[in-house]
């Protein structure tokens, strides 16, 4: 990430979460449109499997809602944030890690990484890594559904930064370029982290480089949750399948 010396108070992902805890219950709340369509697609396309696996599930309320309404017999809660796990059920079976330091672990029909998880990830390679690791944990004929934030969502950022961002791209190829800061209001202070913001060639090339291809793709706006025709229009949700 190139943030400058003076920006000392961004938080490493982990930590940013810690803080972020007690207020992502009500945070949730005012994106539940795009949240809602986005989990009531993984129900229509993951009903009635054995097994979920919910990458950075947060409170675990999404992986709980998504896993009752498709009858699905276990769902586990991937989530490396202490204070994020303290807000799941007590009864719920939480994996108190990363994706990388996993091991031994049995594979999932179903593999969530949802609401820019992968943003958070720092780095192309370490994302590669992230990815190549689901997709060992995915068994065969399995589906992995993961939503980004989409760099050229011009419904959210506006027309003017978009074309300013895919004029940027034509001449920058490095990734890193494509690096933010994620800043979240809670309690009377500012909470910042890293993030990363996608384009679908980008994904496209993450996911070749990960052995996995794309099985369907779908665009949704932020605000409204609508399903949209126009990549410009929302954030990019991917149902993806072993290559």
């Amino acid at each position: 990430m190139n943030v400058s010396a003076q920006q000392g108070n961004i938080l490493a992902p982990v930590a940013a979460y810690d803080a972020f805890a007690p207020y992502y219950g009500s945070y949730s709340e005012t994106r539940r449109p795009y949240l809602r369509k986005i989990e009531n697609i993984v129900i229509a396309h993951a009903r009635n499997i054995r097994s979920l696996l919910d990458v950075g599930a947060g409170d675990g309320s999404r992986a709980l809602r998504m896993a009752r309404l498709a009858n699905v017999a276990r769902v586990v809660l991937l989530e490396p944030s202490a204070g994020m796990r303290a807000q799941c059920p007590q009864d719920a079976e939480i994996w108190p890690s990363g994706t990388l330091e996993i091991s031994n672990a049995p594979q999932f029909e179903v593999i969530t990484c949802l609401w820019n998880v992968l943003g958070h990830i720092q780095g192309t390679e370490q994302r590669l890594l992230v990815l190549s690791k689901l997709k060992k944990l995915l068994v065969p004929g399995g589906a992995m559904f993961l939503d980004v934030t989409h760099r050229y969502n011009a419904a959210s950022y506006g027309w003017t930064r978009t074309l300013l961002r895919a004029l940027t791209d034509l001449f920058i190829r490095a990734d890193e370029h494509r690096d933010v800061i994620v800043s979240w209001q809670a309690g009377g202070q500012t909470i910042r982290t890293y993030g990363h913001v996608f384009t679908h060639a980008e994904m496209k090339q993450l996911f070749r480089s990960a052995g996995l291809k794309i099985v369907a793709r779908w665009v949704i706006n932020y605000e409204s949750g609508d399903e949209c025709r126009l990549p410009t229009s929302g954030n990019l949700l991917y149902e993806l399948a072993t290559a």
